[in-house]
């Protein structure tokens, strides 16, 4: 595989994302453009700046984050944005590719999020309802998602994760048309810990396509692939993502919540 400039080109810090868990930061990579002409812009999570968490004691999250793009890759989703683990301004820790976001709320016109609030008695057409709650001014409203391929094959790839964070804010519709999955540092916990806003497919069967690509999957993961998450991962983490491969062949529906706590919190 080719290594991009922007693997090793000098990052510049020109912001922070003030309300991420763990230091966030946006940068310019120096002497590197994108299509548009403009600065390479990427995401940096140095790990000096990760908060300890009592329940993944084993690594870093910012390998997890590098993990999860492996494997999106090797399903040939593309899912999630180029992630790599590299040195920073402060530090080794994870960059990823920025990706620019459709603007939904403009002037010209107003349209839902992939994953938004609506009145309960407006849940659009080509929208899954999750759940009803109630809006800090105590108004009920519908948590919903839409039921868009693109994002479905998101909650397949949350599952054979484990993804134990996958609020609404963390899906992405991109500009190129492409839907993207970001913050993936509380993924792949040898025990069950799935919790998402993406619970509207529940119980329904998987597409065929899908299937075929985790089929696929399952015969990589024990050869190569498994030695290059072994970098990021343990031993029993990776039985488990074999596991929890071969469930989802065996049975290849959507799951449905197993846990009190089904969705993470806040959920955006």
């Amino acid at each position: 595989m080719a290594v991009a400039p922007w693997h090793h080109a000098e990052l510049t810090v020109i912001g922070r994302v003030s309300v991420a868990s763990n230091v966030t930061l946006v940068c310019d990579a120096a002497g590197i453009t994108g299509p548009d002409g403009s600065p390479l812009r990427v995401v940096y999570k140095p790990v000096r700046g990760e908060l300890p968490l009592w329940d993944f004691p084993d690594g870093t999250l910012a390998g997890r984050e590098v993990a999860s793009y492996l494997i999106s890759e090797a399903l040939g989703w593309g899912v999630i944005p180029e992630t790599i683990l590299r040195d920073g301004p402060y530090g080794p820790g994870m960059v990823q590719r920025w990706v620019d976001a459709v603007d939904n709320h403009t002037e010209a016109g107003n349209r839902l999020d992939l994953v938004d609030l609506v009145p309960p008695d407006a849940v659009p057409d080509g929208f899954c309802e999750v759940l009803r709650a109630q809006d800090p001014a105590g108004n009920e409203v519908s948590l919903v998602h839409a039921d868009d391929p693109r994002l479905q094959r998101m909650a397949v790839l949350d599952v054979l994760l484990n993804n134990a964070d996958r609020k609404g804010g963390h899906a992405i519709e991109g500009v190129d048309g492409q839907v993207y999955g970001v913050d993936h540092g509380i993924c792949l916990h040898s025990e069950h810990k799935l919790r998402t806003v993406l619970w509207g497919w529940a119980g329904r069967a998987i597409e065929p396509d899908l299937i075929e690509d985790v089929t696929v999957f399952a015969k990589a993961l024990p050869d190569r692939l498994a030695d290059t998450l072994a970098a990021h991962l343990t031993d029993t983490e990776i039985e488990a993502l074999a596991r929890r491969t071969q469930d989802l062949l065996d049975n290849p529906v959507m799951p449905t919540p197993r846990t009190a706590r089904p969705i993470p919190w806040p959920a955006f």
